[in-house]
């Protein structure tokens, strides 16, 4: 039984992805009244959230939607904090400022903190999504998970007045160099009108993907790969206006994938040659992928429940199971491991003016979230990975806002956390030490319960001094429990209140400012500081086994975004991010050893530029050029690189997205994703340092799309 009180101020300070927008969705200091977020639990303009939010528009979601449909690497290119994409279902190693994330959709949890599976990225398609709020920096807003920050995908919503109105759209998706093997298509339907007081969205995609090649034509690696992959999307969604100020909703949306590729793997040399697919004789094991994640969500509000209160009550829940590829090595006889993940949650917030005059205004919210999440890891023939896991998380909050003159804005709250993990008897499963080839014995583990306590608070502020120029500045903490079932799976205890199971605070400390010169140029620049006494990094031990390494670590870093648009025709810009970290290995206070590539990612540089050379035409050309990280050295006796400690190599890739409006009903799209047919790695063949993981990226690949809208 662990019990851990701690007061943490936690705060979201503004970061804003000014240049990452055009048309619409453009976020320019001059509109920010027109811009609404959630991303603080309630709706308000973008210039009083004291946060540090980027915001993916819809307009942006589309283009590059074009370019590739995979929702990790259309962020990686408009989040600038965000580590660069794999190219695979997986999504570790794309940390959020060197630390992991808290996925949601539409306030709903995604993520699997019990255990951590790397899928909780690509568990929607973007034909659903409105919009995506990212909080970037630790915060507790959301609980638990979330050290780096928090990704929410918020799903399309019904604006129009009309009984029906959508849209129709069909692509065919094709690597150029190995036409029919390469050859896939992508296919959606989305509907959305109002019928009296009634108002709905209905969508559906499907999408199904070719042989993943690289530049030079050869088979990607079958791990955890894209290919031959189908993918299901559905999203409903039905809201009643049961007075001018109360609205009922209720809504489901559904992601399913599986890969059905039938190839074995061909075992390269790390730094020389590439790991990759070779046809075989028959696929082992169930389909890799996601083949269901559900979520349910009813919410209730009321303008005015009261005197000058409001109300939001969601009642919401998710199902989520993942399988990844068969491995006949690692398990003792072979095996294929699966995570499966049930969520049950209930939200109350309360919003009540305090006062509002001409001058001042202020408010207080404050309510209470609910959380169930029952998760377990198992092999596909039964046994369990780890045990059933039982977390339950009760959490009263209450947030003060203080605005005055319209330009300034001051938070400040406080939130009591209390989780509670039950963990089940289970016997450990034997897997392979890969340094001395031999199968770890089988333990038995006495389960029990673990119980941690945080009262959290917050503070921080904004001012607004002009268009031009906006600062803002905070401290910010964050509280989540380690990775249980990481922990546990490789437990060398009998019992679990013996483990290394303590909590992860992040403090976070971060200034910055941001402005805008009329309609012509825009700018931001942050900078931000993280600590933790007890940080989490994925390391391999003396002995050859995979381990959490549990140690005090600094991560320090700062974004740069710039946009121009000097000609209704033309605009361009850039974001540029640089993330560094340390960790004090022997806890004497030196930091002497920098975090490894899992959590730290090179610096990353992406561009754009907008052109509209006639009426109907619209093109962008956009860039990620990914620079070098070299911090390690090699064994001195091997010369091989630990693990995740490879040092990673720059590349540069462009894409082209462009669309053509052929009249008021048709509108003809055209992508290609490595527009120059760039054969490289990425960034994760390199850091982790080992000849299975050593695979390339996807060479040229093109996609034509035709959409009709009604």
């Amino acid at each position: 039984m662990k019990k851990i009180t701690t007061f943490c101020l936690i705060i979201l300070t503004t970061t804003v992805g000014f240049a990452q927008e055009k048309s619409k969705d453009s976020l320019q200091t001059n509109n920010l009244d027109d811009i609404i977020v959630t991303a603080s639990r309630k709706k308000e303009s973008i210039k009083e959230v004291v946060s540090s939010i980027t915001i993916v528009g819809a307009k942006k979601i589309q283009s590059q939607t074009m370019v590739n449909s995979n929702i990790s690497n259309i962020l990686q290119y408009t989040v600038p904090g965000l580590a660069t994409a794999s190219n695979q279902t997986s999504n570790f190693g794309q940390t959020l400022r060197g630390r992991p994330f808290l996925v949601m959709i539409d306030g709903i949890p995604q993520s699997t903190p019990l255990r951590n599976g790397g899928r909780d990225l690509q568990v929607i398609d973007p034909s659903s999504i409105e919009r995506v709020e990212v909080i970037k920096g630790a915060t507790s807003i959301y609980g638990n998970g979330a050290d780096g920050g928090i990704i929410n995908y918020i799903t399309k919503k019904n604006h129009s007045e009309e009984k029906i109105g959508g849209s129709v759209q069909v692509g065919l998706i094709t690597q150029p160099k190995t036409f029919a093997e390469s050859f896939g298509y992508r296919a959606s339907l989305s509907l959305a009108g109002k019928l009296k007081k009634f108002d709905y969205v209905v969508g559906f995609t499907q999408e199904r993907s070719g042989v993943s090649k690289d530049a030079n034509g050869v088979n990607l690696s079958p791990f955890y790969s894209l290919s031959n992959l189908n993918t299901y999307n559905g999203l409903f969604k039905i809201g009643y206006s049961l007075t001018d100020k109360q609205r009922l909703e209720f809504s489901y949306m559904g992601y399913a994938s599986k890969s059905f590729l039938d190839q074995d793997v061909k075992i390269g040399k790390w730094g020389e040659i590439p790991t990759i697919g070779v046809d075989a004789g028959g696929r082992l094991g169930t389909p890799e992928g996601t083949p269901r994640n559900h979520n349910f969500r009813l919410s209730y509000s009321n303008s005015e429940i009261w005197n000058n209160t409001s109300l939001d009550v969601n009642v919401y829940a998710q199902d989520f199971r993942t399988v990844y590829s068969y491995d006949r090595d690692q398990f003792l006889n072979g095996g294929q491991s699966n995570v499966a993940s049930q969520k049950k949650g209930l939200r109350v917030n309360f919003d009540s003016r305090l006062f509002a005059n001409d001058t001042y205004k202020a408010e207080v919210i404050y309510g209470l979230d609910l959380l169930q999440d029952k998760t377990v890891q198992k092999l596909e023939d039964g046994r369990f990975w780890t045990p059933q896991m039982n977390m339950v998380n009760t959490a009263p909050f209450a947030l003060i806002k203080f605005d005055a003159w319209g330009k300034f804005t001051i938070k400040a709250g406080a939130r009591y956390e209390n989780i509670k993990v039950k963990a089940d008897d289970f016997n450990t499963l034997p897997v392979l030490n890969a340094k001395n080839n031999t199968y770890t014995k089988s333990i038995f583990v006495q389960g029990g319960e673990l119980d941690y306590n945080a009262l959290v608070g917050n503070i921080g502020l904004r001012y607004n001094i002009m268009p031009e120029v906006n600062v803002f500045t905070s401290y910010s903490q964050s509280f989540s429990i380690n990775e249980v079932g990481r922990i546990l799976r490789t437990s060398t205890e009998s019992v679990i209140s013996k483990l290394p199971t303590d909590p992860i605070i992040v403090n976070n400390y971060e200034m910055g400012v941001a402005g805008a010169i009329k309609k012509w140029f825009n700018y931001e620049v942050t900078s931000f500081w993280s600590t933790s006494e007890l940080g989490a990094t994925s390391i391999q031990s003396a002995d050859g086994s995979f381990a959490m390494q549990r140690a005090p670590e600094n991560i320090w870093g700062y974004e740069a975004v710039v946009g121009f648009k000097p000609l209704d025709v033309l605009s361009f810009g850039g974001a540029f991010a640089w993330i560094e970290g340390k960790v004090d290995n022997d806890n004497n206070g030196t930091y002497e050893k920098y975090i490894n590539g899992s959590r730290i990612m090179a610096p990353k540089l992406t561009t754009y530029i907008q052109v509209h050379p006639i009426k109907n035409l619209e093109v962008e050309l956009s860039s990620l050029h990914n620079f070098k990280r070299d911090r390690f050295d090699p064994s001195p006796t091997t010369n091989l690189y630990s693990f995740n400690e490879g040092p990673v190599k720059k590349y540069t890739v462009f894409n082209l997205s462009s669309s053509y409006l052929i009249n008021k009903s048709f509108r003809l799209g055209l992508g290609v994703e490595n527009l120059f047919n760039k054969d490289y790695a990425p960034n994760i063949a390199w850091w982790q340092a080992r000849d299975k993981d050593f695979v390339n990226a996807p060479g040229r690949r093109t996609t034509l799309q035709i959409q009709y809208n009604f």
